[in-house]
């Protein structure tokens, strides 16, 4: 007699999940966050949110963030490839000099690399008669510029290491394959091992960037007027402490969504369409 055949496995209905998305729990807990949101709108002071003043000076600091943001990730990720690749596929004379770089920015507090530049660098350019004298000075004299070279600084040390990681662990026969087919080694480089090796960090590089947007308020400790510094200056006038604050977390919040996200898509993203 004739066993019956098994049956096959029949994969669980996607309703399943829908259902799981309305549980009790999570309805619970969007309940009592919905509850927070309206509490605090209702109850808070939110008035001086109509001051014309400090709607320019959130704008502001809002833009300040942002751009600082963009331009050291950018920055440091132009300066983390050849310091990942350096020390991955570089000789020895290239490859310990980047090692050291990035362990000793990694070794010390992003505070005090940026009061180095600002109060250390930044103190010597006004006795120097040719600097005073030169188009960069109206610039130098600013405080932007050192903001922005420690945490290009920061984003290139700590993203140089995972390129490292990130270099090596892409094939080698992948890398063998194309020099065997006569392809250049720049070619190679730039079509094969730099898209598979950005690829393989996306999800470092997405948390990077939210680490070094909540690294941002250092700069206020140096006069850059980033939205935290608009904060602390609307709590001083005001004397109202919580409704600021609760400001700068969505503020902070929303930004760091907006990169994960993006992160995200791009993680999504085959190599070959990326580049």
């Amino acid at each position: 007699m004739e066993k019956p055949a098994a049956a096959s496995a029949t994969p669980a209905p996607a309703a399943g999940s829908l259902a799981g998305f309305w549980a009790p729990r999570r309805i619970v807990l969007a309940a009592i966050a919905v509850l927070i949101v309206v509490w605090c709108a209702t109850a808070l002071n939110w008035t001086w949110l109509a001051d014309p003043k400090y709607q320019a000076l959130i704008l502001q600091g809002i833009w300040n963030t942002i751009w600082i943001l963009v331009v050291t990730m950018v920055l440091g990720m132009l300066l983390a490839i050849p310091l990942g690749f350096a020390q991955a596929a570089g000789p020895w004379w290239l490859a310990k000099p980047a090692a050291g770089f990035c362990g000793l920015i990694r070794g010390t507090p992003l505070l005090l690399q940026l009061w180095l530049l600002y109060y250390g660098l930044g103190s010597l350019f006004p006795s120097i008669p040719w600097i005073r004298q030169s188009d960069l000075w109206p610039i130098l004299r600013q405080a932007w510029p050192y903001a922005v070279l420690a945490l290009t600084l920061s984003v290139a040390g700590y993203s140089g290491e995972v390129m490292r990681g990130a270099f090596k662990g892409v094939a080698h026969g992948q890398l063998e394959a194309a020099k065997a087919m006569g392809m250049p080694r720049f070619t190679i480089f730039r079509r094969i091992w730099l898209p598979q090796a950005l690829h393989r960090v996306l999800p470092t590089l997405g948390g990077e960037t939210v680490l070094t947007l909540k690294s941002t308020p250092l700069v206020a400790t140096i006069t850059v007027v980033d939205i935290y510094a608009v904060s602390s200056r609307i709590r001083q006038d005001t004397f109202i402490v919580y409704e600021p604050l609760l400001l700068l977390a969505v503020v902070y919040m929303l930004i760091a969504g907006v990169m994960v996200l993006l992160f995200r898509r791009l993680e999504a993203m085959e190599p070959h369409k990326r580049g």
